[in-house]
């Protein structure tokens, strides 16, 4: 049975497994598979779906839109998230974070969608080119004309993520709610820092790659298979056998492969339940071509790890984040 957690300080409800659609709806699966795929979500408790406008050029929000159309699931019953920053077309100002395109592309998105408002709506990067406050203010506009629950940011750093709440402190606008990083075994920058300004300002976190291109699901540890997402081209192949060989990583896999066969889950589950370890996040953004991933992934929330297990992780990844600047906190004599 799924479960579900607050986000952040809001009264916003997440499942623990979310439904992201990068590099799928529209690219890799065509609509009637995404719709299978929507449908066996929803069956197995997941109420948040995920995506962005540059998904697939705006196809991404469109099939979703065509699934709520079909009214399989009350539009009520679920949590619609989408993205803005980047470039949809050679326009000089149809990207960033500026007024003009940020009102631009939530009223292309929500037609896109066929829906009336987005749940949350995020930054899917920090816009050097643009002023904050005009940012922010757009923001909170857009939540004052109903067009938006909540707002969040994608992909910020600490630093930035301190900088935008400041301004919007500053001015008595509305905060961001929530972050969505890239956190996974391999990549965990945000141990360092970001969730640790994200407990501090009571935001969520929306976690996406958690199985890391799909490499912590198993599938790799042997061969790159030439049906998978890393054998589609000769190009990806070797980017991700490089990816592989990095540290060890290969033999790394096949070692928590051996742990999760012991713990009686699928390695996949075994990395969803490792993120969800954390109770500062909120959800874990998968991505799925078929109902059988989704299903897999799903009854990730069943299982929980004791000290014992996550002891025996660390010793395996052994890629545990350093202090940006380790000190000495023993006091003065």
């Amino acid at each position: 049975m799924m479960k579900y957690r607050r986000m952040g300080s809001t009264g916003l409800f997440l499942s623990e497994i979310a439904l992201g659609s990068w590099m799928t709806y529209g690219e890799s699966i065509d609509e009637e598979a995404s719709k299978k795929c929507m449908i066996t979500a929803v069956e197995n408790g997941i109420n948040f779906f995920d995506c962005a406008d540059i998904y697939a050029t705006g196809k991404a929000e469109e099939i979703i839109g065509s699934f709520l159309k079909d009214e399989v699931v009350s539009r009520k019953d679920l949590v619609i998230s989408s993205k803005v920053y980047w470039e949809m077309s050679k326009n000089v100002n149809n990207r960033g974070l500026g007024r003009k395109h940020i009102k631009e592309s939530i009223e292309n998105s929500l037609t896109r969608f066929s829906l009336d408002y987005l749940d949350i709506y995020f930054c899917h990067s920090y816009d050097l080119r643009t002023n904050l406050l005009e940012t922010v203010r757009t923001m909170d506009d857009l939540i004052t004309q109903g067009k938006i629950h909540y707002w969040g940011t994608s992909i910020f750093t600490a630093a930035e993520l301190e900088r935008i709440i400041c301004v919007a402190k500053e001015h008595n606008l509305a905060l961001p709610s929530v972050e969505q990083p890239r956190y996974n075994m391999i990549d965990r920058y945000i141990e360092n820092e970001v969730i640790d300004i994200c407990k501090r300002y009571e935001m969520g976190i929306v976690v996406w790659s958690p199985l890391y291109y799909g490499i912590l699901t198993g599938k790799y540890n042997k061969n790159i298979p030439s049906t998978s997402r890393g054998g589609q081209t000769e190009e990806r192949a070797k980017r991700f056998q490089e990816i592989l060989e990095k540290n060890n990583l290969r033999s790394k896999l096949v070692r928590l492969s051996t742990l999760a066969s012991e713990l009686k889950m699928y390695q996949s589950q075994l990395s969803l339940a490792w993120i969800l370890r954390q109770p500062q996040i909120t959800s874990a953004i998968t991505g799925a071509s078929t109902s059988s991933q989704i299903i897999e992934n799903t009854q990730s929330v069943q299982f929980s790890l004791s000290q014992e297990d996550l002891e025996e992780i660390e010793n395996i990844l052994d890629n545990k984040p350093l202090i940006p600047f380790p000190y000495d906190h023993t006091p003065y004599d």
